[in-house]
């Protein structure tokens, strides 16, 4: 594993450059939890709910679609504000892509990117395996339990809901099972939460299979093979068929459903072989070059975001 991947970014870039994706995703995760706090602890009201339901302005509401099935499972029938939420966000992610939500909102993000770094720095090598599809039988078993059972048993264990919800309300044991998903990335299975486990993540990343906005490595002749980008990305095994296809007749565009749009390949890259693009138009077209750097990708969806409702 490389313990500093991007040095070469950064040398050749500048430190500002090769973190702008990562700033950018702080300040969306950071501002979207100063919305939801402005109002219990400045008495500003823009936000009220959490990120399982909310309503912005007393105008837009939006709900989690996960939480919104398992209360329909359940046998109970959402208000109409619920559905029209759960509606609202069911199309976003459908059009930036549902893992975008495990990037740019997801507060458990904060912990596990937390997780790698520190294993990456102190040299900790988690050897742990588990399949990626774990996270789908956990979520058949998240929409299954209510069914069987009548009660919504995840949201009772959720790290999403469950740290928002400690973070407006006092967390609570809510520090324990965040330390616990801490521990077992850093030391069972890397990024084993977000990208083995995670029920949330897999509903998410079903909703996005056909998202506009992509990653693509449209530069991939100029891959060095530094591996940077491997060691930086939640979902490596998402780059290679990109990054190494073209022998394969396999285009640029990393068009793999777990992917998060994050960003970290591009930031880590100096050699510019990523960047955002828009699936639909460059669909079929070969992708020589992304539409620009990704910023207009980004700027559209990080106000929709800003109090969007997630696990």
């Amino acid at each position: 594993m490389n313990a500093f991947p991007g040095r070469t970014a950064r040398a050749e870039q500048g430190w500002f450059k090769a973190h702008k994706w990562l700033l950018l995703r702080r300040a969306s995760q950071l501002g979207i939890l100063v919305l939801f706090l402005a109002g219990p602890l400045a008495g500003i009201w823009i936000v009220t709910g959490n990120l399982s339901a909310s309503m912005t302005l007393e105008v837009l509401p939006l709900t989690d679609p996960l939480l919104l099935a398992q209360s329909m499972l359940s046998g109970a029938w959402p208000v109409m504000s619920g559905l029209i939420g759960a509606l609202i966000v069911l199309v976003f992610y459908a059009l930036v892509g549902g893992r975008v939500f495990c990037a740019w909102v997801c507060p458990v993000n904060l912990v596990t990117d937390l997780a790698a770094w520190l294993g990456r720095r102190l040299d900790i090598r988690a050897s742990g395996r588990i399949p990626r599809d774990a996270r789908y039988w956990l979520l058949g078993l998240v929409l299954l339990f209510p069914l069987a059972t009548g009660v919504i048993a995840w949201e009772y264990l959720n790290p999403v809901s469950i740290a928002h919800r400690g973070l407006i309300f006092g967390m609570g044991w809510g520090w324990t099972l965040l330390l616990a998903v801490l521990l077992y990335d850093l030391f069972v299975v890397r990024r084993g939460w977000c990208g083995h486990l995670c029920p949330v993540g897999a509903f998410y990343g079903l909703i996005g299979v056909k998202p506009a906005v992509r990653v693509a490595a449209a530069g991939r002749e100029r891959c060095d093979d530094c591996m940077d980008c491997f060691a930086i990305c939640p979902e490596p095994q998402v780059i290679k068929p990109a990054l190494k296809g073209a022998a394969q007749g396999i285009g640029p565009l990393i068009a793999d459903m777990h992917c998060t749009n994050c960003g970290r390949c591009i930031d880590v890259c100096g050699k510019n072989v990523f960047g955002f693009t828009l699936a639909y138009r460059r669909a079929g077209l070969g992708l020589s070059e992304p539409v620009g750097d990704g910023a207009s990708a980004v700027a559209a969806t990080r106000h929709p975001v800003s109090s969007q409702p997630g696990g």
